[in-house]
């Protein structure tokens, strides 16, 4: 084994040969405990190092010598016929355990696991799940079989769960020590205290006598799966010591010495495990991160500042200076002023706190208060970034490739390496131009990924461009994507024969035409030309039977945009094109009809699937297949059909004649001209404001029309004008939402102009309506008239009104 310096018989026997095991409780992620974990095993050399953990990891130890393991990693069990169903064991360069594990390869010796098997351990999870969805109380549903607020052992990371009423061991004895913060106390009696020359198991016997206080006041702390995980750990300590004549060193969590230490016999620790469920499983390392090992995360691991922890265990001289060192720099490369001198007063400012708090070492809380003051100039928003940074952190371990892995797995590791994508922790952009083969190769590898439900990439929004050859993802590798690798997995060996099968599993499986032609665009993003063609036929039956307009609307711009990326990406699109031109003319066909007797939700729906249709064969072009040409021209002939038909809510119509005056399809004197007969006195006014918010609603552009067509806007203003009182409220809500998607300089320039008044020289007349632009100037009587609502809105009278105009002539003077 590369890591072992010291054979079995040349090691020096310690004190672990005296009768007993010797018992190591720790704090799970705890710099302080790892330390004296290591000196407590220097002097007490043992034969074999017992870890709570899951036994079936036992072949997986001597992976933590390589060199290429470099931790946060985790212990992953998965079973093997629900990949889904996982729990992790994460472990930190500064966890008791890891240190426990690299002790014993160093120096030959055997170190086991001995916590239950994962084996039970997601069986009984299953039983609890399984409860819980037939609606009764699992009876031992926990958070998190590992460190939490109640347990100071490590144990699996799994999803959170119903959470159980626990003491917190940690809690109580701060209390009793007069801290109201148990994560404090701890900094004070365990990580802040350096390992001396005293007896090296002094603390752990301290810590043992405390935990078997509060063990006799509160049992089991209210967890009854903890009596099962202690029998068996009973069992395997026992197996050890006749196994082995140099001793037994458990390192384990401390609320369980009291347990291990308590003497039973083998029969009644039997039968506590008989009957446990079981299942077959599988296990491995993956890289973990250290955000995964804060309690923030959800994960239960049981520290909140795992980069805090990280330092101090990496730094255990001058911890404050080399922390404060960091943070400076950090927030150097965020471009804040941050000096030499900044750094020495943050250490004085916290050396100073800690003393008036009666502190033996400034702990996080001095520390982050002193960064906050000096270095932040007392802001919190520079101070978030190192609580996120350093505080708690983006390290990601590295796991061996010798690790057991799925195929899958390992197909997904040459694949990254070949595309120079390594997997981060920190959450990075990335910029594709899918015109080099590299980065084209790329997006389909992301795009493969995200279809076996894999979200290590998600696309973002295009800065530099908005062509279809560029491609920008954000990209961040998160632990729990090693499970979902693992399930993925049941679909095949490589990563393209597992999309291919999926993506044809999923499109059988799609319940609405517009989720397959969602899955069509997604096959052509990921470049699967095996799946594309299941993909197709199931569409092209799937749009034959679907007769809702709505549903044929919603699928046709997702096909046209997959049209497209043949451009880029060299995919044959024929099939693609004859199903797209189909569905177009079907959308034709329908689409009058479907407009009628609607009311104001479903015409509003009705009005963006008009707009996607539109956008879709504007694209499309006039012959995308064989004997499907001219598809604009009959698009045109359907907007002329719902321009004219009164039986059409106003929205839609109006929407209509916009399409076609944009597309040069309608004279700018004939668009005046029907709106003039809309906005005349014989239509109703809530079906002319729907009208109106149809032609220059809706996003599409119509402020500026009205900004530069003053006769159209002399047409909505004078029928605004005439409007009934007793209506004009009904169709103000209507005209709002209209106008006040409109940018704010398009908004004002609108109120200019009408501000002027009706006249002969602000723009040509409107053709046929006879109605002026504006005038030149602005009309003071028209500006006037409505200061009287200004006042009933500002509760202002008159003479209020002339002594903010003083005020103001003052100012200006």
């Amino acid at each position: 084994m590369g890591g072992n310096q010291v054979t079995a018989k040349e090691r020096p026997v310690g004190r672990a040969a005296e009768a007993g095991p010797v018992l190591l409780g720790v704090r799970h992620h705890g710099p302080g405990s790892a330390r004296a974990v290591r000196a407590a095993l220097e002097e007490t050399r043992p034969g074999v190092v017992l870890i709570e953990g899951p036994p079936e990891a036992d072949a997986l130890i001597p992976l933590a010598a390589d060199e290429e393991m470099r931790p946060p990693v985790a212990l992953l069990a998965h079973a093997v016929d629900e990949p889904g169903r996982s729990a992790f064991w994460p472990l930190a360069e500064f966890s008791p355990e890891w240190v426990a594990l690299r002790w014993a390869l160093e120096q030959g010796v055997p170190a086991r696991f001995i916590d239950l098997p994962a084996a039970h351990t997601l069986a009984w999870g299953r039983q609890e799940d399984e409860a819980a969805g037939e609606g009764e109380s699992p009876l031992d549903a926990e958070t998190a079989d590992g460190e939490g607020k109640g347990d100071d052992s490590p144990g699996p990371d799994t999803a959170p769960g119903p959470a159980d009423v626990r003491i917190d061991p940690l809690g109580v004895l701060a209390e009793t020590a007069g801290y109201d913060d148990p994560e404090r106390w701890w900094e004070d009696v365990v990580e802040h205290r350096g390992v001396g020359e005293g007896d090296a198991l002094a603390p752990f016997t301290a810590l043992e006598e405390a935990m078997g206080a509060l063990r006799e006041t509160y049992g089991s702390g209210g967890h009854d799966r903890d009596l099962v995980r202690e029998a068996y750990m009973r069992l395997q300590v026992r197996a050890a010591q006749r196994e082995f004549e140099d001793g037994v060193a458990v390192v384990c969590g401390a609320w369980h010495v009291p347990a291990l230490r308590h003497r039973t016999t083998v029969a009644a620790d039997k039968a506590l495990l008989k009957g446990l469920p079981k299942v077959k499983t599988d296990m491995t390392w993956v890289p973990w991160t250290h955000r995964r090992l804060s309690r923030t995360s959800g994960y239960g691991a049981g520290i909140d500042s795992p980069g805090w922890y990280g330092h101090l265990f990496s730094a255990p001289d001058r911890p404050v200076e080399r922390w404060m060192t960091k943070a400076a720099g950090l927030l150097r490369e965020e471009d804040r002023i941050v000096s030499s001198a900044h750094v020495i007063e943050a250490v004085r400012l916290a050396e100073t706190l800690a003393a008036m708090r009666g502190r033996p070492l400034p702990g996080l809380s001095e520390t982050t208060d002193a960064v906050r003051a000096v270095m932040c100039e007392g802001s919190d928003v520079p101070l978030a970034l190192v609580r996120d940074r350093l505080v708690v952190g983006d390290v990601l371990g590295e796991v061996p490739p010798t690790a057991p892995a799925v195929p899958l797995q390992r197909d997904l590791a040459r694949l990254q390496r070949r595309l120079r994508l390594k997997p981060e922790a920190l959450e990075r952009e990335l910029e594709l131009d899918l015109r080099k083969e590299t980065d084209s190769a790329r997006s389909r590898l992301l795009h493969r990924l995200r279809l076996l439900g894999i979200a290590w990439g998600e696309p973002a929004a295009s800065r530099g461009s908005t062509g279809t050859f560029r491609e920008t993802w954000r990209l961040r590798w998160e632990p729990e994507l090693s499970v979902r690798v693992a399930e993925a997995g049941v679909w095949g060996t490589t990563v393209l024969s597992a999309v291919t099968a999926k993506a044809e599993a999923d499109a059988v499986a799609a319940e609405g035409l517009a989720d397959v032609t969602a899955l069509a665009e997604r096959c052509l993003l990921a470049g699967l030309p095996d799946a594309l063609p299941t993909v197709m036929r199931i569409l092209a039956d799937r749009a034959a039977l679907d007769t809702d307009v709505g549903h044929l609307a919603q699928a046709l711009p997702a096909l046209v945009r997959s049209l497209r990326y043949g451009d880029v990406r060299g995919t044959d699109t024929e099939a693609l094109g004859e199903v797209a031109a189909g569905l177009a003319e079907r959308v034709f066909v329908g689409l009058p009809p479907a407009c009628a007797a609607l009311d104001a939700d479903a015409a509003e729906e009705m009005r963006r699937h008009m707009d996607a249709v539109h956008g879709a064969v504007a694209l499309l072009g006039d012959a995308p297949a064989a004997g499907h040409g001219h598809l604009r021209a009959r698009w045109q002939s359907v907007l002329r059909v719902l321009a004219g038909r009164d039986t059409v809510p106003g929205v839609i119509r109006g929407r209509a004649v916009r399409l076609l005056l944009d597309d040069g399809e309608l004279a700018q004197d004939e668009a005046a001209r029907l709106m003039g007969l809309v906005l005349s006195p014989g239509t109703p006014p809530a079906d002319a404001a729907a009208w109106i918010e149809g032609f220059v609603g809706g996003g599409s552009g119509g402020g500026m029309l009205l900004v530069h067509d003053e006769g159209l806007l002399g047409l909505v203003d004078a029928w605004l004008t005439g409007v009934p009182a007793e209506a004009f409220t009904d169709v103000l809500p209507l005209l709002r939402r209209t106008f006040s998607g409109y940018e704010p300089g398009v908004r004002r320039t609108l109120g200019e102009l009408v501000r002027r008044g009706p006249g002969a020289q602000g723009g040509a007349a409107a053709a046929g309506t006879g109605l002026p632009g504006f005038a030149a100037e602005p009309d003071p009587a028209r500006a006037d008239a409505v200061l009287p609502v200004l006042r009933l809105l500002l509760g202002m009278d008159e003479e209020d009104e002339e002594n903010i105009e003083k005020n103001l002539m003052g100012v200006a003077g």
